[in-house]
């Protein structure tokens, strides 16, 4: 059997695992298209009700897709490569969570995930794959804008949409945009069309990795080893969230929200302390020492190398379940609420441990949320934030060589005192 996902530090209890299954369920499987518009605004800063589009729906056509679309579909999902499924990873409990609650609230920030070789880093985060769930995006559009919030828009969406167009919305999948060590600068930021100015003689913008990844996940494997010019243009995204090119007399900029996600080993080097700010929150991963565990891990890698299809088969009805959970949590998480009395103690927390800057503060308190989401539960407890507080402080304390603690223990030391 698949472990069940937990906390490294604290364990979270059995009856709130079950109590997920009682969520209601959003299906997203459904693909569905939308007609969005026309109406005049005189500017780009509109305004919106939350929870509706800031634009009328005009018509809707194309309730359901065909049988052959379906069948299409279908057929292309299974000639892609197969991936490990995520519910049959055994162990490493903390960086699961960590990744999940990602998925349920990508405003967390990202993950950071730092351990041994060969310890399934990069398989879990692939894994993730099967389990995203599909957004809205405007048809057609390179950046997947979004048709209902302005901030995810592309600037040529959003000249549509002053002009009276009408958007074409469908359902996609988030994506998934692995960022290779080995990538230009030009193929992350984007370039010149060299195609169109050839043969059309005009001056286009062929979008990069940054546009795929718009409103989904990056993920870079061996983060600290990613070349130092690639290390700025991250970091210029992620603050900004918009990229900015400038190539040839062409100036585009396009929005570059997604959810950052590395993993590394630490033998290999360090990772520059402004980009390891930038990751939401930080997972340690490390090798398994029970005899038992490690042979029950390389059984389930046989039987997935001998036949993917029939593997992933067998845990069909587990990722299923999990997608639903998933899909519980993020329709669930805008109704939960904490405490102000807990409020001051994170922060009371964060400031004891000379914690730089508030970005610890607001992601301990998105963390809380989305995993008291995930719990099925309106309201965060002290146990869900002893949960997430040492993933979200632990990389943010300052470096002390002669220290012996580990800082994910020095940070429990601290909550459990300020919240005794």
């Amino acid at each position: 059997m698949a472990s069940t996902f937990c906390s490294s530090s604290i364990a979270l209890p059995h009856s709130s695992i079950h109590s997920l299954q009682s969520l209601p369920t959003n299906s997203l499987s459904q693909t569905t298209v939308q007609i969005y518009g026309p109406k005049s605004y005189g500017g780009f800063g509109f305004l919106a009700v939350k929870g509706r589009s800031p634009f009328p729906v005009a018509s809707a056509v194309a309730a359901q897709v065909n049988a052959s679309e379906q069948a299409q579909k279908i057929s292309f999902n299974e000639s892609q490569r197969p991936v490990y499924p995520f519910s049959a990873i055994v162990g490493q409990d903390e960086m699961k969570l960590c990744l999940l609650l990602n998925v349920i609230d990508p405003k967390i920030g990202g993950v950071m995930i730092m351990g041994d070789r060969g310890t399934g880093k990069s398989t879990t985060v692939r894994s993730l794959v099967d389990l995203l769930p599909e957004i809205k995006v405007v048809a057609g559009d390179p950046y997947n804008s979004d048709p209902e919030d302005p901030e995810f828009m592309g600037v040529e969406v959003r000249e549509r949409v002053l002009k009276g167009e009408q958007l074409q919305v469908v359902f996609s999948k988030i994506n998934m945009v692995d960022l290779p060590l080995g990538a230009t600068e030009d193929r992350v930021c984007g370039t010149i069309d060299i195609e169109k100015a050839l043969t059309e003689g005009v001056k286009s913008f062929e979008p990069g990795l940054l546009a795929k990844a718009n409103r989904g996940i990056l993920y870079v494997d061996e983060v600290n080893l990613l070349d130092d010019h690639l290390v700025d243009v991250l970091l210029d995204s992620a603050a900004s969230g918009w990229n900015t090119v400038e190539r040839e007399g062409i100036s585009v900029s396009h929005p570059a929200r997604f959810i950052l996600i590395g993993s590394g080993n630490p033998e290999e080097g360090e990772l520059r302390p402004q980009l390891l700010d930038r990751f939401g929150m930080h997972a340690q991963v490390g090798t398994v020492r029970d005899a038992e565990l490690r042979v029950k891990i390389v059984e389930e890698r046989a039987c997935f190398d001998k036949n993917p299809k029939g593997f992933r088969h067998s845990y069909k009805a587990q990722q299923e379940k999990l997608q639903q959970q998933i899909a519980s949590a993020r329709s669930f998480l805008p109704s939960v609420e904490i405490d102000r009395d807990l409020k001051v103690k994170i922060s009371k927390v964060c400031a004891e441990l000379n914690v730089d800057g508030l970005r610890g503060d607001i992601v301990i308190n998105r963390s809380a949320k989305a995993l008291a989401a995930l719990k099925g539960s309106v309201k965060v407890s002290v146990e869900d934030i002893a949960t997430v507080i040492p993933n979200c402080l632990r990389h943010r304390l300052r470096k002390d060589p002669l220290e012996s603690i580990d800082s994910g223990l020095l940070v429990l030391e601290k909550f459990y005192a300020v919240f005794r």
